[in-house]
């Protein structure tokens, strides 16, 4: 028996420890969804522009990100960083972690968005890019009003499911002391002398908002199947 004992679990210990840190990692996968997203999106452009100055070091950056792991690069931009270069932030001397953490993961996870991106660009027909180009618009015009609205449909699942992944890799924070999920549950635990008991708790969390987000992507998913 492993003699686990969670009688000194309550709210208050909740609200204390874990909540604040579910916040953060909430927080922190909102923000790097959306900047991931959208800088995402500009790698995929210049990746698709047919300009070796563009596609070149896009290329170099999607590559080099989606080689290292994350934790690695956590650390390099944790302490690479000038500890004087926070402090331009709103609270950033208190937090330098926490920024960290939310400029690590938008530059990390747009190398992945970005392949999501380009592959969705890639699955609308080309007869669409030359009805475009046939009623007068441009490049951009194009991508803006035809390719990406239509891209952006096609690829919501598998960003959804990114994003359930960017959610569980929040937890690696942890390595430079952001207080995320997992540090909230740590630090209750160890007050109360139950690590064992709190790590527990911590993947049970972890596990059932991943499974009720997968789920929902599943709907989503099947929904979208059908309007096609």
């Amino acid at each position: 028996m492993l003699g686990l004992d969670f009688s000194w679990l309550d709210w208050d210990i909740i609200d204390k420890f874990v909540l604040g840190g579910l916040r953060f990692s909430v927080q922190l996968t909102l923000v790097a969804t959306v900047g991931g997203i959208l800088f995402g999106t500009l790698l995929a452009l210049m990746r698709l522009s047919g300009k070796s100055v563009l596609a070149g070091p896009a290329t170099v950056y999607v590559n080099g990100m989606r080689s290292v792991p994350l934790v690695m690069v956590i650390l390099w931009f944790f302490l690479l960083v000038p500890a004087g270069f926070y402090t331009y932030l709103p609270d950033g001397a208190n937090h330098r972690a926490e920024y960290s953490a939310i400029i690590t993961f938008v530059a990390f996870e747009a190398a992945y968005f970005s392949e999501i991106m380009r592959a969705g660009i890639q699955s609308i027909p080309r007869g669409q890019v030359f009805a475009a180009q046939a009623l007068g618009m441009n490049y951009a015009q194009t991508m803006r009003l035809v390719v990406l609205p239509q891209a952006f449909r096609n690829m919501v699942p598998v960003l959804l499911t990114q994003t359930i992944i960017l959610f569980q890799d929040t937890s690696l924070v942890y390595a430079i002391g952001a207080y995320d999920l997992l540090k909230g549950f740590t630090n209750a635990g160890k007050i109360y002398g139950r690590t064992e008991e709190a790590y527990l708790l911590a993947a049970v969390v972890y596990f059932v908002i991943c499974y009720a987000l997968s789920w929902t992507v599943k709907r989503l998913q099947a929904r979208i199947a059908i309007i096609r």
